[in-house]
């Protein structure tokens, strides 16, 4: 609830900057072809434009993925601050997304968040290389169940998954 409301205060005062800039006539150079946010007519016009150009699901979806990604590598690598570093980005990135799409929460928090996050956090903070791999098989069934309660099942078969089986 508290990151809603900073990310709402955060876009809010987006605009309002937005908003005085134009109304008072404060930038310093005429607005050109570049200006799309700055150029729309009304407030609600540019909290349509941001909401638009923020999008849904989808992105948030496609950084948690290049984290994920990131995580085999580093295990790899044994880099277990850097498995740690993009697990933590990665619940940030997720909790995000659901500010725009609050319909994906409830399974996002009761299959990921809620428990599951917290043991894989542990599990690479271990150093341990045996059990890090136990937490990244661990993420990834947790992401593919994910998939799979959102009806999206179809993610799962691709190179994402397919390539990165746990080493152990």
């Amino acid at each position: 609830m508290k990151l809603k409301l900073t990310v709402s205060a955060a876009l809010a005062g987006l605009a309002v900057a937005c908003t005085a800039a134009t109304a008072e006539g404060t930038l310093d150079r005429p607005l050109n072809e570049r200006d799309w946010l700055l150029s729309a007519e009304t407030e609600d016009a540019r909290m349509e434009l941001l909401q638009q150009y923020l999008r849904g699901f989808d992105q948030p979806m496609w950084e948690v993925g290049a984290r994920y990604q990131k995580i085999y590598e580093a295990l790899e690598l044994e880099n277990y601050d850097l498995a740690v570093y993009h697990w933590k980005k990665i619940k940030t990135t997720i909790q995000n997304g659901y500010l725009k799409r609050p319909a994906r929460q409830a399974n996002a928090d009761a299959i990921l968040l809620n428990d599951n996050w917290a043991a894989i956090l542990a599990d690479f903070e271990s150093r341990d290389i045996g059990r890090a791999w136990e937490g990244f098989d661990v993420a990834r069934s947790t992401c593919m169940s994910c998939h799979e309660a959102e009806n999206v099942g179809w993610m799962n078969d691709q190179p994402l998954f397919l390539t990165t089986e746990p080493k152990q």
